[in-house]
């Protein structure tokens, strides 16, 4: 077994032999200990994640609940449709015909 230290990256994981294994979002950015062979993933003192190691490269190995509250983790991130931007009323033309202004 090999333990190993490793930040965790902004797509709540770490990288272990070019394989990714996720941990809780809270942690990005945080110095990890990863023991390899079953991968435990502690923070301190505490076990944070646990996963089977993978025996293909490169995979990416993900808890979907050490994603809760990440924007876009369903998918693209949602953003309210924009609307239709009206296209000004017109404004009233400035020019007449000359009959307008021999009548006045």
């Amino acid at each position: 077994m090999r333990e190993l230290a490793r930040i965790v990256g902004d797509d709540c994981t770490v990288e272990i032999d070019t394989n990714s294994y996720s941990v809780p979002r809270r942690l990005i950015g945080e110095r990890e200990t990863v023991a390899a062979g079953e991968v435990r993933i502690r923070h301190g003192m505490r076990e944070v994640a646990v996963h089977k190691q993978s025996e293909g490269r490169p995979q990416r190995i993900v808890d979907s609940t050490h994603l809760d509250g990440v924007a876009g983790r369903n998918g693209a991130v949602c953003r309210p449709a924009i609307a239709t931007p009206i296209a000004p009323a017109p404004l009233p033309s400035l020019l007449h015909p000359l009959a307008d202004y021999q009548s006045v």
